[in-house]
């Protein structure tokens, strides 16, 4: 018997589709996965000569360079010494990655299943030192468009990774997941830290890794980099997507709403409240009593809204929407001072002074960039959209743009 998914169920677990043997078969476009062996797939890791971006990612920030993250292949380092005049200098190819934090001259990477720890003090000798095998689910969830459903007949998640699909065309005269074989997981700036933007799923405290799967927090021990562990494993909810870090407290986005947990016990992150929201993609950012949360609806996020929500956070066991701002299409957001940066999609990059949140005032609006994440820090404001990284500089009262740096 063929173990078809249903695409829609694949991606949003919601729709079961079965169809009875008697009923008319019908072509459907068919998604076959690629596949690598495990032993293999963790070999891959190199380091490479710099290259052309597929597609642009995440971005992190450490010291004179600027991390970016070519979704699934790896990660492109680039030489932001001349703010001016960047230089993309290395690739660090790690399959399956979407995200990395630092810390101490280390680099921690999700490759598929595992978590690696790579040594940058040497930004031309980077070295894998550490590699915590099987923490991450062992699935991949990017099929082509235009696939109907996808063939897990001969994928064996405990020796093999998906590294890609082939779309076939067939005729189906059933579609039944086999939940026994798709399992969801296998489980078998300056200073010593960087920054990551709103839309990460790493953050680093002190001496932990704190790591949002799509189901999962994971907390790892990373105070020996060589000897990193994880502590512990916490089921917080569903397609968790984001992770933000503020205060001993961690703020996780989900497409239903934002979970606070508490890492005064930094080991073992403790849940102490949660507040939904209308269904959408949904990364996070906290500045004293508020949390700005934007929320896109659209393609696998759920429904059509697109907002801005300003989340009172003063008791943060019962944290409730103060005001909400109509969007265009949302993605991360970052905050500095008095400021508030929303990428807002086709619309750019919108700057809002906070000073009397909630009632939050547009003072800037760059519509002419597409914008996808942002990351303020202290000097410059860096942002990423449409495999172009740009580079503002504040100057009073005022956001000017540095440079624009094609990654493709």
């Amino acid at each position: 018997m063929k173990k078809l998914l249903f695409l829609p169920l694949f991606f949003a677990l919601s729709i079961l589709t079965s169809c009875s043997d008697e009923e008319d078969p019908q072509l459907s476009t068919v998604a076959v996965p690629v596949t690598q062996s495990v032993a293999d797939f963790r070999a891959s890791v190199k380091i490479q000569e710099p290259r052309i971006i597929a597609e642009s990612g995440k971005i992190y920030a450490w010291r004179d360079y600027i991390f970016v993250n070519d979704k699934n292949e790896g990660v492109h380092i680039i030489d932001n010494t001349d703010p001016f005049n960047p230089e993309n200098i290395k690739f660090l190819k790690i399959p399956r990655n979407m995200d990395i934090a630092i810390k101490d001259e280390k680099l921690y990477a999700d490759n598929g299943m595992d978590l690696v720890v790579f040594d940058i003090s040497d930004i031309n000798q980077i070295k894998e030192i550490a590699r915590v095998k099987d923490v991450f689910p062992n699935y991949y969830t990017v099929a082509p468009e235009g696939a109907h459903y996808v063939d897990f007949e001969n994928f064996d998640p405990a020796r093999q990774v998906i590294v890609g699909y082939v779309l076939e065309t067939r005729k189906i005269e059933y579609a039944q997941p086999d939940w026994g074989r798709f399992e969801m997981a296998t489980d078998a700036g300056r200073g010593n830290a960087g920054t990551g933007g709103s839309m990460a799923r790493f953050s680093i405290k002190d001496n932990y890794l704190y790591v949002a799967d799509e189901s999962k927090l994971s907390a790892f021990d990373i105070s020996n980099p060589s000897a990193t562990n994880r502590v512990s494993a916490l089921q917080v909810g569903w397609n968790i997507e984001t992770i933000f870090n503020y205060e001993d407290h961690l703020y996780l986005g989900s497409d239903r709403g934002m979970y606070i947990y508490s890492i005064e016990d930094p080991s073992s992150p403790q849940q102490i409240s949660y507040l939904q929201h209308v269904l959408g993609c949904d990364p996070v950012v906290v500045k004293e009593d508020y949390a700005y949360v934007t929320i896109r609806g659209g393609n696998l996020c759920g429904q059509n809204f697109n907002q801005l929500d300003v989340v009172n956070i003063s008791d943060k066991t019962n944290p409730f929407i103060e005001k909400t701002y109509q969007m265009n299409n949302p993605y991360g957001l970052g905050v500095k001072d008095d400021w508030l940066f929303v990428c807002d999609g086709d619309a750019g990059l919108k700057v809002y002074d906070i000073q009397d949140t909630p009632d939050l005032r547009l003072i800037d609006q760059f519509s002419n960039v597409s914008t996808y994440d942002v990351i303020p820090l202290e000097d410059k404001l860096l942002m990423v959209g449409e495999n172009i990284l740009y580079q503002y500089s504040y100057k009073g009262n005022e956001i000017s743009l540095i440079s624009s740096f094609a990654l493709d």
